[in-house]
């Protein structure tokens, strides 16, 4: 592709096209690792790869006599998120780069620099010998994006570092020390279908911002999944059969479209429906005026007479009424820290086919006590309506270290290089730092980053200077930890 040929910093950019150039979405990251195993061989380093695609890469101290490693870490899958009219193949397809002034995007897709520019800064770091830095222990970690699985399942015992810098934040200027814990919880309800006689129509909302589940969570947007369960109970008046429904495809991610097919008895029910939907639309549009200003929610039909199989009225209902009725967004803000969200929940995939409902939810929350207690109002909900509930990719948070070596020095070599303090955060996302810090023990672990912007979503953009002025701002961490004892 070669748009970033001749942006700098020119090595990091160069490695970060390479890999927009291989297909590596979440349960998808064979060949990103194929390419970072070829990476060390060509070079000589060390290297090995485990059966969750995890990929260490070590590399001896350079320009310097520090024996003190640090591990450098990032996570190798993206999400994968399009517009409607977008005909890539995540499977098969490389992303099509765009640069529109300073900074970069891909063609009606996220962009995948999240957690992209974190691996390409340390593969151009680990490709050269001009750079002072003690010895560093490369850590590529996968599925990230769906529950931070490929760190859950690395074997650790071989890191010998007690300092681990993750490349996995946003925000230029700010330096992560705490973060939320989270599991993911999958909601399952089986449904008798039946075959139906006519009309079939679609219920389709769209048009919403979307956004990252655990930093978009106190923004107030609307969720598509829960949006289409609210519509669906407005208009059960009308009587119809859900023959099948689906909304979101990640479940870190806010849903921003989801439809259902459904089933009239006649023409009449079709227009009372639509007729409700009208008043409900406003409503909807009112409520969300400030922040999904775009939403659209429409019925149209498909066939006037079609047979197809549905499950019953009643079914229907107590469907919506199901997914309705489960908490969704923020539940609880933090008493320690000002203006943090303590405990979340977020409908990220909701899917319904031949009878099966299925609904992915993503706990968040910096007490885990508190977020137990929300599992369990999830089961206690879904229980009522006959459904089940099982959980994976439980991980922990991210605990505030006040004498933090690392951080100190980190904020000390900022201050020097920018003339302004670093901004120490606590966020309520989940960051691979944490299950780090519960197998190495007293690990000292930070998260810093460039700009990126709207993650998750096709408008992500990764702005350039700012990957100049971090990856100036790494090499100058590291050249420091290769001097001097922390």
């Amino acid at each position: 592709m070669a748009v970033l040929e001749n942006i700098e910093p020119k090595s990091v950019m160069r490695f970060f096209e390479e890999i927009c150039s291989i297909p590596h979405g979440s349960y998808h990251t064979d060949k990103i690792a194929d390419y970072l195993v070829d990476f060390a061989s060509k070079r000589g380093l060390e290297c090995t790869r485990d059966a969750s695609n995890n990929v260490i890469i070590k590399k001896g101290a350079s320009k310097c006599d520090s024996t003190t490693p640090v591990i450098l870490q990032g996570h190798t899958d993206m999400v994968c998120e399009k517009e409607d009219d977008s005909t890539i193949d995540f499977l098969n397809d490389g992303l099509k780069l765009i640069v529109d002034g300073d900074v970069v995007m891909a063609d009606k897709t996220t962009l995948g620099a999240d957690d992209g520019i974190a691996v390409a800064m340390i593969l151009a770091l680990l490709d050269s010998d001009s750079y002072v830095h003690p010895p560093i222990e490369a850590v590529f970690t996968t599925d990230e994006e769906v529950g931070m699985l490929g760190a859950a399942a690395l074997d650790c015992s071989n890191l010998k570092s007690k300092y681990l810098i993750n490349l996995d934040s946003e925000d230029e200027g700010h330096i992560l020390a705490s973060c939320a814990g989270g599991v993911r919880a999958h909601v399952k309800k089986d449904f008798k279908t039946t075959s139906q006689t006519g009309v079939l129509a679609e219920l389709r909302v769209s048009g919403l911002l979307g956004g990252h589940s655990g930093q978009e969570i106190d923004k107030g947007r609307a969720n598509a999944d829960v949006l289409l369960a609210r519509v669906l109970y407005e208009l059960s008046e009308a009587k119809y059969s859900i023959a099948s429904m689906s909304g979101g495809t990640k479940d870190n991610a806010i849903p921003r479209n989801a439809a259902a097919l459904l089933m009239f008895a006649n023409k009449d029910a079709f227009l009372k429906a639509s007729k409700v939907l009208s008043t409900t639309l406003n409503k909807i549009k009112t409520e969300y005026m400030h922040t999904d200003k775009d939403i659209c929610i429409d019925l149209a039909i498909k066939s006037e007479e079609s047979t197809e199989k549905a499950i019953s009225p009643e079914d229907s209902l107590n469907l919506s009424k199901l997914i309705y009725s489960l908490p969704n967004g923020v539940m609880a803000m933090s008493h320690a820290i000002d203006g943090l969200v303590e405990t979340s929940l977020n409908l990220g995939i909701l899917e319904m086919k031949d009878g099966e409902l299925q609904l992915v939810y993503a706990l968040r929350s910096s007490v885990e006590s508190a977020m137990d207690s929300l599992f369990d109002r999830i089961v206690c909900i879904a229980d009522a309506f006959g459904a089940t509930v099982s959980s994976h990719g439980r991980y922990q948070p991210m605990e505030y270290k006040a004498d933090s070596a690392l951080r100190k020095v980190m904020m000390d070599i900022y201050q020097e290089m920018y003339g302004e303090e670093m901004v120490v955060d606590a966020i309520h996302a989940g960051v691979e730092c944490g299950i780090f810090a519960g197998k190495i023990a007293g690990l000292d672990a930070v998260s810093i980053g460039p700009n990126l912007r709207d993650i998750h979503t096709p408008n992500e953009t990764m702005e350039i200077e700012s990957v100049v002025r971090t990856w100036k701002y790494v090499l100058s961490v590291l050249d420091f930890m290769g001097s001097h004892v922390i």
